[in-house]
């Protein structure tokens, strides 16, 4: 069938199961709007107050969903606007495909107006992107955009239309999303020799980040730290993967954590972590981080295998799949002697009380910003507070206009 572009952009949208998007019109983008409003029930548009909020409401969608944040901005400005939230989600390997418009074709590279090379701008902070300047290639872009975003490690992926692009028209032929292309291999040596180091160890300790969170399941670490007691800390990108009230559960490690996990780091002799990269906010001395230990890092993305801190041994691989395999090989042992030690570091842990007369931060409501690093405990499993990238003002700029006239 015939299809402009806008036309086919709101049909490969509803090919991908988006539901939700976020924005902000402009020029470059007022055909894709008429299409949206065209669509509105078919896909829900969230209006923000700038194109920050949207690009960072579409990451916070994805991160409490799992399924691919959208966003969508004007050229110029409105493109440029989008990188902090891009930055964010690319820090945080969250899945998002930020959609922008752009001059018409014959008009980029002659500094038009509201012109800006965003390909090259968000280039470092994209696993891909693309400019596309054929509406016959509109279709297949959007699909492989989508296809990127959620493959292998998880990241956000840039689509920038010129507005002739969005007003020409081909011919369309719908397709069925591709399946998401896991990494299921691994090493089954490197999986042996690590079960192998586990059940010698003595003073245990998972080290877990996100990315075990993004994994294909959360559970075989959650097997693992029962069947073998090894308890569990874990980064503020992992927080609620292993519930709260579980014993194996010790708390937050590195800056903002609690004492009885950064001590343990210290005293383990074997430290298995998983889908992490030891950051400064945890590794704040990575040439002293749990040197006692024998380190075994697991991650899907084997540029982060011995990156910050250097490693005794190495699994390239999808968090899950390597934790089953390795779960058979694993035998059931008690660690009294480390687990009296993980007690007593707790009872010097701070620990909340609800007294009116004092001063209460664990009372605060949670905040988005820098600066907020306290948090009340949380549940949810894809609950993420405080983003890597650090950025600023976002309870501010998130706040959208609200139909019933009432909001900002």
């Amino acid at each position: 069938m015939q299809l402009n572009g806008s036309q086919i952009f709101v049909e490969v949208l509803c090919e991908q199961g988006v539901d939700t998007i976020f924005g902000y019109p402009g020029g470059a983008v007022l055909n894709l709007y008429d299409e949206l409003y065209k669509n509105s029930d078919r896909i829900h548009h969230v209006l923000t107050a700038h194109e920050q909020g949207a690009s960072h409401a579409a990451d916070g969608y994805a991160r409490a969903t799992g399924r691919t944040g959208v966003v969508l901005a004007t050229s110029g400005p409105g493109a440029t606007n989008l990188v902090t939230g891009i930055a964010t989600a690319y820090m945080d390997s969250v899945p998002m495909v930020a959609f922008t418009g752009n001059v018409p074709t014959p008009g980029l590279g002659k500094d038009s107006f509201q012109e800006a090379y965003i390909e090259g701008i968000t280039m470092p902070i994209t696993k891909h992107n693309f400019t596309v300047r054929k509406v016959e290639e509109l279709a297949d872009t959007m699909r492989a955009a989508f296809r990127i975003a959620q493959s292998g490690r998880k990241g956000p992926v840039l689509v920038d239309i010129p507005k002739d692009v969005t007003a020409a028209v081909c011919e369309f032929t719908p397709k069925q999303p591709e399946p998401i292309r896991t990494v299921t291999t691994y090493d089954e040596q490197q999986v042996k020799w690590a079960a192998d180091i586990i059940n010698a160890a003595k003073r245990p300790l998972v080290y877990f980040g996100g990315g075990v969170r993004s994994a294909a399941s959360c559970q075989p670490l959650r097997d693992l730290i029962h069947k073998a007691e090894i308890p569990a800390t874990y980064t503020l990108m992992a927080a609620g993967v292993v519930p709260y009230g579980d014993p194996m559960n010790i708390g937050m490690v590195g800056m903002h954590g609690c004492y009885t996990s950064n001590r343990a780091v210290a005293d383990c002799d074997v430290l298995i972590a998983l889908g992490t990269r030891f950051s400064d906010r945890v590794a704040l001395n990575p040439k002293t981080f749990a040197k006692n230990a024998t380190i075994i890092q697991i991650d899907i993305d084997p540029s982060e295998l011995g990156k910050n801190v250097e490693v005794d041994l190495s699994i390239v691989g999808d968090a899950a799949y390597v934790l089953q395999a390795m779960l058979p090989q694993i035998k059931e042992a008690k660690h009294p002697d480390w687990m009296k030690m993980i007690h007593e570091w707790q009872a010097q842990d701070y620990h909340p009380v609800s007294d009116a007369s004092r001063l209460m931060p664990h009372r605060r409501g949670p905040a988005p910003d820098v600066g907020s690093a306290v948090h009340p405990p949380r549940q949810e499993p894809r609950l993420h507070h405080q983003r890597r990238s650090g950025h600023h003002g976002l309870r501010l700029r998130c706040s959208h206009r609200r139909t019933d006239g009432t909001g900002p």
